[in-house]
């Protein structure tokens, strides 16, 4: 006798509602924009020059409560730096089957390297596609920016990277990337 009421009033909740007007969103046609802070896919950001923010350190692969995330740190060389510093991350993996999203990795990142976009549509025909690597998550090369591995601006150290002293590719960094490729095209012939 004492659940009548209880009975009654979750079919009271039930006939309301089935009189109200439907609201269907037509989510493909349609896009909606996300909120600002919204966490969608990963992106490995790179300094003006075209160096990349990530120093290897790893500190997001331990972060991530889901361990949706795998980094292989290695030096740089003299001859060939993609990062300022001592470090870079050789391999970088993020595996978005098993990613939460929770942003925990954007916070553990000592140098801002990685941030989340507002991308969110990352349905795949294959498990295989949905493990990106350091390609697939690296920003794009904007005006002004150097593919790496190229040497820091001269007279930099990585503190003045890490500053934001350093606005774009100098000439002599983009004069190093264009023999580099030169040579590489001349030894694929």
């Amino acid at each position: 006798m004492i659940a009548l009421p209880t009975q009654l009033k979750g079919f009271g909740v039930t006939f309301s509602t089935m009189f109200k007007k439907v609201v269907t969103e037509q989510y493909p046609e349609e896009k909606k924009p996300t909120a600002p802070r919204f966490h969608g896919r990963h992106v490995l950001n790179r300094h003006p020059d075209g160096l990349e923010r990530c120093i290897g350190c790893e500190l997001c692969a331990w972060a991530c409560p889901a361990d949706a995330i795998y980094v292989e740190g290695a030096d740089n060389a003299v001859d060939e730096r993609y990062s300022p510093g001592e470090r870079y991350g050789r391999v970088y993996q993020i595996n978005y089957l098993r990613c939460i999203f929770c942003g925990l990795c954007i916070e553990a990142c000592p140098t801002r390297a990685l941030t989340m976009s507002n991308e969110y549509e990352l349905a795949e025909d294959s498990r295989a596609k949905l493990i990106y690597e350091k390609q697939d998550l690296l920003g794009p090369l904007l005006p002004g920016m150097a593919p790496a591995p190229h040497p820091m601006v001269e007279g930099t150290s990585d503190e003045d990277y890490y500053k934001g002293h350093v606005s774009r590719a100098t000439p002599a960094q983009e004069e190093y990337v264009a023999a580099r490729d030169a040579a590489a095209d001349e030894a694929g012939r």
